[in-house]
């Protein structure tokens, strides 16, 4: 399998090789050169197997060649070890045909914890065999961050700065990313919102001196191993419902769109998916740009669901891409568009965005009730992301096709709001009952690209 860039001037890659680079040299995103497919009776196969199996089973077509199987189970295996749930990502039901697909089982109580976890051990093994060491960069709204710092924590190959925005992440996201003693993982408390940390993040990827001279490498949803992992539990939870005998639709809240982007290229791998539906907060650049407005950044406004506090949503590049009919001098001169402030979506590509997602909005007023009511109906204490999804879904859900909401929090992580909602203070999980007694290792750092660099080149091994 090789994979190629959004913007179709860099050099193609093996799975091996686009994992270790992230972002491509010409500022894309890179995407598999075809997308694999699984037929009806393979999909069916799939029903009552282990999360790991249909893991193997649904990843390996990307990764071939890269890996051989059984370093590949072996790494899926040791991932997935750390999660406190056998089923790795349960179903629940909140009423009729509607289910919550709980992502917040692993260490860090996210779901972002699947795609890192997978990570952090595939880097490991393409490092040793390599005798290479690389430094990661990250940037997060919370939850990235944590999940970063938690799979590459003590790895001997690998140094991970992580840049968040400084009093816009709660207390337990921000302490999971500074309380780590390990001296390979560094948190950064940068002056300015996510955006800016993102963008100071693919600054720093398109600067090849700097890019070159530290062996940069990126873990954010621009790196398509995340976006890999996050297919496979579309499809463990549409097996669970009946698939591929019957077709499902998700509500995904997101941010980033990296993690709705998974389920589209699994209704591309043969998955009957009917809807996607996008969920989005008062940061509603993605329901404004799917309801025909255009793709125009604005002010990123703080909100109770803050990883979702987010006005450009890089993994969206992936999607213009085949909506533009894989045009990537379009998505080239799109992108340069956005540096100005925004663009408009053609109609023919708004037409083929429509073709598989839907779009709501949900107001901060909106999601405590959806807290509240939900706890009421289903005795289910969401968090604020997942209270998102969940009132999309109910907005938009249809009797006759079963509806997932992606309940991609645990509600621990925001237990001022949720208690605010809901009168429930939700505790953490006794293997973190003391994280607010750790002591916390922080830089608060200026919104400024050389300051942050020199930062990085300052705390790397000579």
């Amino acid at each position: 399998m090789k994979y190629i860039s959004t913007r179709g001037q860099a050099p193609e890659l093996s799975f091996e090789e686009a994992m270790l680079t992230g972002l491509a040299r010409d500022g894309g995103l890179y995407l598999p050169a075809e997308i694999p497919q699984l037929s009806h009776d393979e999909i069916a196969a799939l029903a009552g197997q282990s999360y790991e199996e249909i893991a193997f089973r649904v990843m390996w077509p990307y990764v071939s060649g890269s890996f051989s199987e059984q370093e590949f189970r072996d790494i899926i295996s040791r991932a997935y070890a750390g999660f406190d749930h056998d089923a790795r990502a349960p179903l629940k039901q909140l009423n009729e045909n509607h289910f919550l697909l709980e992502l917040f089982h692993g260490p860090t109580l996210a779901f972002k914890d699947f795609a890192m976890q997978l990570i952090g051990q595939l880097f490991q093994v393409a490092l040793k065999k390599r005798g290479e060491r690389v430094t990661i960069v990250g940037a997060t709204s919370g939850d990235t961050g944590s999940a970063a710092i938690e799979a590459f924590r003590g790895l001997d190959a690998v140094d991970v700065f992580i840049l968040y925005p400084h009093g816009r992440v709660s207390e337990v996201q921000r302490r999971q990313m500074t309380t780590p003693a390990d001296s390979n993982v560094h948190a950064l408390a940068v002056d300015g919102d996510f955006d800016d940390c993102q963008a100071a993040l693919k600054d720093m990827f398109n600067d090849f001196d700097f890019r070159d001279g530290v062996r940069l490498a990126g873990v954010n949803s621009i790196n398509f191993a995340r976006v890999l992992a996050q297919i496979v539990y579309y499809f463990s939870a549409a097996v669970s419902l009946g698939a591929p005998h019957r077709k499902v639709s998700f509500t995904v809240p997101t941010g980033n769109f990296g993690d709705i982007f998974a389920g589209y290229l699994a209704k591309r791998m043969g998955l009957p998916i009917d809807r996607l539906v996008v969920a989005t907060n008062q940061n509603d650049i993605l329901h404004r740009c799917l309801s025909g407005q255009g793709y125009h950044k604005g002010d990123t406004i703080p909100s109770i669901s803050p990883s979702m506090d987010i006005q450009v949503s890089s993994n969206f590049e992936r999607a213009l891409y085949y909506a533009y009919d894989q045009d990537s001098r379009a998505i080239a001169a799109l992108m340069d568009e956005l540096k100005a402030g925004g663009f408009d979506v053609s109609q023919g590509a708004l037409q083929a965005l429509h073709e598989s997602f839907d779009s709501g909005r949900v107001s901060e007023d909106e999601t405590m009730a959806a807290i509240k009511s939900t706890l009421a109906s289903s005795g289910e204490l969401l968090c604020p992301h997942s209270a998102i999804g969940a009132k999309v879904a109910e907005d938009q859900r249809k009797s006759d096709v079963p509806m997932i909401t992606l309940a991609t929090a645990h509600p621990a992580k925001f237990p001022a709001a949720v208690e605010k909602a809901s009168g429930v203070f939700p505790p953490l999980p006794p293997r973190m009952s003391d994280l607010y007694e750790r002591s916390e290792r922080v830089t608060r750092i200026a919104n400024d690209l050389g300051t942050i660099q020199e930062h990085i080149k300052g705390h790397i091994p000579a």
